[in-house]
């Protein structure tokens, strides 16, 4: 996992802001770009908080409650 200091995030966004998709269990948020950042519950749940564009350079930061992840 990277130092999360050292990154440079596009933004940083609930999660309740996110559209989640449980079949796939992945969180999506708009990319000014067009396309989309993801990040899965998986990823979430190992603590990693940063979703990142599937066609861009950019990432964000996904603010949200680890105990609050539903299963």
């Amino acid at each position: 996992m990277e130092d999360i200091e050292s990154l440079n995030f596009y933004d940083e966004v609930e999660i309740e802001d996110m559209d989640y998709d449980p079949d796939e269990e992945t969180y999506y948020y708009p990319c000014p770009c067009g396309d989309r950042f993801a990040i899965t519950k998986d990823t979430l749940r190992s603590g990693d908080c940063v979703g990142r564009c599937l066609s861009c350079t950019l990432i964000i930061k996904i603010v949200f409650d680890p105990d609050a992840l539903d299963d």
